[in-house]
C-alpha cells in the first residue's frame, strides 16, 4: 500500500504524460535475468492493451523500472496498482516463488506541457548507457522508445 504521505499533492488526469519508476522490493536485481525482464514487458505491453496507457517510453532495468505514457483512462494509481500486481503476480509464477516483487509506492513526474517528450523518453533509454549496462542508445534489449534515439 502506498503511503498516504507519498499521495499528498497527487491527483491524476486523463490524456496527462506521466513518467513514473517503481523499484524492486530491496533493490534486487531480479529484473537482470532476460526472462525476467520480459514478463514485466509483457506486463506493460497488458496494460497499455487495457487502453488505459498510451506507452512513449520505458526501460526494465536489473532493479527498477522507467515508464513513460499518457494515461488514456482512469487513474494513475489504478494503473500503477494493475501493472505492479499483473506483474509481481507473473513473475512469482515465472520463479516459482510467492514473495513481494515491487517497494511499496512509485516515483511519479506529470510532464509538464513546456517539456520535451522526447527529451524525457530519450533520458528513460539512456538509462542503461549510464549504469554501464550497454555502450550506446539502442543497444539495451529491454527498452523501448517511440520515437527514433539519438543522444
Amino acid at each position: 500500500m502506498t503511503s498516504p504521505r507519498l499521495q499528498i499533492g497527487r491527483h491524476s488526469e486523463i490524456a496527462q504524460v506521466y513518467v513514473v519508476t517503481t523499484v524492486t522490493l530491496g533493490r534486487a536485481h531480479l529484473l537482470a535475468v532476460p526472462a525476467n525482464a520480459a514478463v514485466i514487458i509483457d506486463a506493460l505491453r497488458f496494460v497499455e492493451g487495457t487502453k488505459r496507457t498510451c506507452s512513449l517510453a520505458w526501460v526494465v532495468m536489473p532493479d527498477h523500472v522507467h515508464w513513460m505514457f499518457q494515461l488514456r483512462s482512469g487513474t494513475l494509481a489504478a494503473c500503477m496498482q494493475m501493472f505492479k500486481s499483473l506483474s509481481g503476480r507473473l513473475l512469482n509464477q515465472t520463479l516459482g516463488r510467492e514473495a513481494s516483487l515491487w517497494q511499496p509506492g512509485y516515483f511519479d513526474h506529470a510532464v509538464r506541457c513546456d517539456e520535451s517528450l522526447r527529451r524525457h523518453a530519450v533520458y528513460i533509454a539512456a538509462n542503461p548507457v549510464r549504469a554501464g549496462l550497454a555502450d550506446r542508445l539502442g543497444e539495451y534489449p529491454h527498452a523501448w522508445c517511440r520515437w527514433p534515439l539519438q543522444e
